[in-house]
């Protein structure tokens, strides 16, 4: 039988939520507690070519038109027209914005002499953020590692690749760090990992050619967990460097950043119940468990075997307790089934490895909206907590995705960013160290596997318009009224018409 709300976490979820009637307010939450939105670099700058930038490994997937023929080179233009976005979070009332920085922008060969405009730009970018009292928070790499140490010797499949991060870590560190506080070294290293080397569908788009996708190499039996492998001693690598060069003058803090499903059994048998939690060492504990407890999960070592790399004694020491906070990525939850026949299979990938089913909820299409399932979000926080000792946690990511069709009347949006912010309230509420929220995303920009045929923004850009004029969506006011301290009980969903520009709400 499907475990729906008759599961014990759904059954929690909705009485804690019963509890005070589904409304809050701002006032609801810690007073320290951060809200605020998000992009990346090369989703959101453009500017691709501009000012000594050199090509990351998604300017090379995006132009071999793996991306449904979209690319950053344009984006949103933050890189000409951040003065006028953040004048526009003022409006929105954000508290805090989370960006990444371009590694080849900032440092074009991957290594040596710093680009002086990309210095400027980043510097101008945070201080401008800072000037408005709105809190940068950044990440290092998000998936856009410099083609440049791609060609040389492979990216995040070298060991070579810590010596190099850390030294651009370093350079961060060194430029900005008096005004970040919290870093974050890679964004989704997990669905990176996957989706740049198991399933090629994302830069770099390696994959073993076998498994009949556009992938002309790679072995997704063994380089997804290189890649993890790489990304988590490069992330303790600079951490290690912070704590001793940086920490005690700039007080900062240093995450790392993983995506979550939350993951329910398909069925209440024993088997599906021990594959849910087999999924969860996977998709979580493959990242998670290192930077708590210094080594992988059992079962990932188990089923794994000699495919994965060990960490030597030094390398656990240093790894394990490497991490101030951790960024989660959120949206939907899927259900397992156990598929132990799977791990009869020669030559298996990730997700043969971790031998389930995994059945989402959404629509038929991949572009479908997601599933309003605020207890996933729930889920994630209460596991997070009790299995990593309560660490403090930034929602990184959270978001609606709609089809890109130009309607400012984001209703589905609205009643996704409301069901799970109030999800978020109540974990928090049950004792999760949750710190902060941030809506995926502020503008909507150019996506990962959709280019500009899907949103996530509470504002429209129009593509059609050559000043690529921002408008405001109805989940942008919505977000608005709730940081201004109106509760969601008062702050109705106002019904205005599609295509309609909304004057900001007083």
């Amino acid at each position: 039988m499907l475990l729906q709300a008759s599961s014990l976490l759904s059954l929690l979820f909705l009485l804690t939520t019963a509890a005070h009637g589904g409304d809050y307010s701002r006032a609801d939450f810690p007073a320290d507690f951060i809200f605020g939105s998000g992009t990346s670099a090369y989703q959101y700058e453009g500017a691709a070519f501009d000012d000594g930038r050199t090509p990351s490994i998604w300017d090379i997937f995006a132009h071999s038109g793996r991306t449904h023929g979209a690319t950053g080179d344009v984006a949103c233009d933050g890189y000409h027209k951040y003065k006028e976005d953040i004048g526009l979070m003022v409006d929105t009332n954000l508290e805090a914005f989370r960006l990444s920085i371009s590694w080849s922008r900032l440092i074009p060969n991957g290594r040596g002499p710093i680009n002086p405009k990309g210095l400027e730009y980043y510097n101008n970018l945070i201080d401008e953020l800072i000037s408005h009292g709105i809190q940068p928070h950044v990440t290092l790499n998000h998936i856009d590692l410099p083609q440049a140490l791609e060609d040389e010797y492979g990216g995040w499949l070298s060991r070579k690749i810590v010596k190099d991060f850390v030294a651009y870590a370093d350079m961060c560190f060194r430029e900005f760090g008096d005004r970040v506080l919290y870093w974050t070294t890679v964004n989704e290293a997990n669905v990176f990992a996957l989706g740049g080397y198991n399933d090629g569908i994302i830069a770099p788009g390696r994959c073993s050619p076998s498994l009949g996708t556009n992938c002309s190499t790679g072995n997704s039996s063994i380089e997804p967990y290189i890649v993890v492998h790489n990304i988590l001693l490069a992330h303790s690598a600079a951490t290690k460097l912070y704590r001793k060069k940086y920490k005690f003058t700039q007080n900062g803090f240093l995450g790392l950043n993983v995506y979550t499903l939350w993951f329910i059994p398909y069925t209440n048998s024993t088997e599906d119940v021990i594959a849910t939690q087999r999924a969860k060492d996977f998709y979580v504990g493959w990242l998670v468990d290192p930077v708590i407890f210094g080594d992988y999960p059992d079962i990932v070592k188990k089923n794994v075997g000699k495919r994965l790399p060990a960490f030597t004694e030094y390398e656990s020491k240093q790894i394990k307790g490497s991490v101030d906070f951790i960024g989660v990525n959120h949206y939907t939850t899927v259900h397992i089934k156990d598929k132990p026949s799977i791990l009869k299979m020669n030559n298996r990938d990730f997700y043969d490895d971790m031998a389930v089913k995994i059945i989402y909820d959404q629509g038929n299409e991949p572009t479908d909206e997601y599933a309003i399932m605020p207890w996933g979000l729930y889920g994630v926080l209460e596991y997070l907590k009790q299995v990593y000792g309560n660490l403090p946690i930034y929602v990184h990511e959270n978001g609606q995705m709609t089809r890109r069709n130009g309607t400012l009347y984001d209703k589905s949006r609205v009643e996704y960013l409301r069901a799970y912010i109030g999800g978020m309230l109540d974990a928090i509420r049950n004792g999760s160290n949750t710190r902060g929220y941030f809506a995926w995303t502020f503008l909507d920009c150019l996506e990962l596997l959709d280019g500009y045929g899907t949103s996530f923004g509470l504002l429209y850009v129009d593509l059609d318009d050559k000043n690529l004029t921002r408008y405001p969506k109805l989940s942008a006011h919505w977000y608005s009224n709730f940081l201004k301290g109106k509760s969601t009980s008062s702050n109705a969903i106002t019904e205005v018409g599609d295509n309609a520009f909304v004057p900001w709400i007083g």
